[in-house]
């Protein structure tokens, strides 16, 4: 095993970067921004920019390094073509080919998501799971799947949407996913999608509640408002808990894992809400996933760039 590899976390607004080493018990960590204009052409090339001008600065030379692994933010195959990413600006493309092209060394790249759930299960909360479930609640639902060790991927690049799972009863909603269809889990467990179910709660039901006099609605607001006793964000909260139980269970059913962890800003409200979810998985998974605990993330941001790094010393073992 070669003494370094970067780690990449490809997001909409920065890309983080990571220098990990043999020999280091934290990697050198740093940030450039994700220029996404002309069709996010520029992306590839600051990257390889940012990499090769760190080994320079450091004197490190290609044949000292392992490699680069990527997460993006887009169903990415096992031979790193990536479908496209439209916050981004890419279409369909190889993108570990043009960065290894770029840069002279060799690239994986996989799902940001499932990145992310390999860094915790490598790093993390996870480390004493090999197989596991990673649901992220931001302002989406993403999700990233490890078995035995190892990212799912899925011949499309596509396994681990858990946002995308249609759980949810229209009737709690409002309008359509951004994928174009209507029930996605995304549209009630989601920052944006708790606070579009709980403005439809506030203007449907006749209950007092402190978030009438809450002009900037938030899921952060919502959650601590449930935490605190009022009872229409308790509602909310448990369609939430109950939606996310829903697709676990599901999810369950096909997969097994040995944890599921509960990432994203969103676990910020901690214990209330993955007790939550826990308590209503109990009540409907099949009797032989009842005990799957819930855990919550640990890594934060550093998740997708540790686990961009494990593909590299995973892959090349």
């Amino acid at each position: 095993m070669k003494p370094y590899c970067y780690g990449v976390d490809l997001g909409g607004t920065t890309v983080k970067i990571g220098r990990f080493s043999t020999g280091e018990a934290e990697p050198e960590k740093w940030e450039i921004p994700t220029r996404t204009e002309d069709g996010g052409s520029h992306i590839l090339p600051d990257i390889a920019k940012a990499v090769l001008d760190n080994m320079k600065v450091n004197g490190i030379c290609h044949d000292m390094v392992e490699g680069i692994g990527i997460g993006v933010p887009g169903p990415v195959e096992d031979n790193g073509f990536v479908h496209g990413c439209a916050n981004l600006g890419w279409g369909p493309m190889n993108a570990a080919g043009i960065l290894s092209e770029l840069t002279g060394l060799p690239v994986r790249a996989a799902n940001d998501a499932n990145a992310a759930a390999l860094g915790e299960q490598r790093a993390g909360c996870g480390r004493n799971y090999q197989s596991l479930v990673m649901i992220t609640l931001g302002t989406g639902v993403g999700g990233g799947v490890v078995l035995n060790g190892e990212i799912v991927s899925g011949t499309n690049g596509a396994a681990g949407e858990i946002g995308h799972m249609q759980v949810v009863d229209p009737a709690d909603i409002v309008g359509h996913c951004g994928c174009g269809r209507v029930g996605c889990l995304e549209q009630a467990a989601s920052a944006t999608g708790l606070v579009n179910m709980t403005r439809k709660i506030l203007e449907t039901s006749g209950k007092a509640s402190c978030l009438r006099s809450v002009d900037d609605l938030s899921a952060k607001a919502i959650l601590d408002a449930a935490r605190d006793g009022d009872p229409l964000a308790q509602e909310a909260a448990e369609k939430m808990m109950h939606y996310l139980a829903l697709a676990a269970s599901l999810i369950a059913s096909v997969v097994d894992p040995d944890a599921f962890v509960i990432g994203g800003g969103v676990s910020r409200a901690g214990a209330y809400l993955i007790d939550g979810i826990a308590r209503h998985y109990k009540k409907i998974v099949f009797h032989a996933h009842r005990e799957t605990p819930f855990i919550q993330a640990v890594l934060g941001n550093d998740a997708g760039m540790i686990g961009a790094a494990g593909l590299i010393w995973d892959g090349n073992k």
